[in-house]
């Protein structure tokens, strides 16, 4: 499956010149990844977001969010976003900024 190319350069312009993020193709989309954790990434047109455990229930309260699966099992503390909300800035910068929070509590690979 290709990527939003537009949505993953939005999100480069969010996460900006840190030098401890780095991009990964992963789950036919491509993942940024902070300090070696995955962070945010972009699968087809909708954005994916670690939030962690304790963030995934005040995520899935917004209307464009839904637990993240791939395989038919949800994977915990992750969220997808997706629809015509993702092209507002201040949506994309909250998942973004929402992730990134999280990646900083952990540890570096």
């Amino acid at each position: 499956m290709a990527y939003d190319e537009g949505l993953a350069q939005r999100i480069r312009e969010r996460l900006g010149e840190r030098p401890a993020v780095t991009e990964k193709r992963m789950f036919g989309g491509l993942a940024f990844l902070l300090h070696g954790n995955m962070t945010v990434g972009v699968s087809g047109d909708e954005v994916i977001a670690r939030v962690g455990p304790g963030g995934t229930e005040q995520a899935l309260a917004r209307p464009e969010a839904r637990p993240m699966d791939f395989t038919g099992r949800p994977m915990r503390g992750w969220v997808t976003g997706s629809g015509p909300a993702l092209a507002e800035d201040a949506v994309l910068d909250h998942w973004v900024t929402t992730a990134v929070a999280f990646a900083d509590t952990l540890p570096p690979k």
